[in-house]
């Protein structure tokens, strides 16, 4: 888990999401080889755009309710919520600079 980011729950995860403020959700496992290559961009983008993107972690292992709730197939899969809404999903590992810009328009 990177400094920057925060680790959500199965039972906090709506709260979580609610914000106004986008909340990026990585679905993660410990055994997932991609998964490990994402920790260090995604720790970063949360550092440098902090107070504009929340990055958060859910461990599905762990937390298989809202891994099914959100149909989650494959890991990573990273999801982006707003006021509880889901308003986009990229699944697959990505660079930094992929994922900023497609994140662009959430980052202003």
């Amino acid at each position: 888990m990177g400094q920057n980011t925060i680790t959500v729950t199965d039972s906090g995860f709506a709260d979580a999401i609610a914000s106004e403020t986008p909340t990026l959700v990585d679905f993660w496992a410990e055994w997932c080889g991609p998964c490990k290559v994402m920790d260090g961009p995604l720790n970063e983008i949360a550092g440098e755009n902090s107070g504009k993107l929340t990055v958060a972690k859910l461990n599905v292992d762990e937390n298989p309710a809202t891994m099914g709730s959100y149909t989650v197939m494959s890991i990573p899969t990273l999801i982006l919520f707003q006021g509880g809404e889901e308003k986009q999903r990229f699944v697959g590992a990505r660079s930094k600079e992929q994922l900023i810009s497609e994140l662009a328009d959430y980052l202003q």
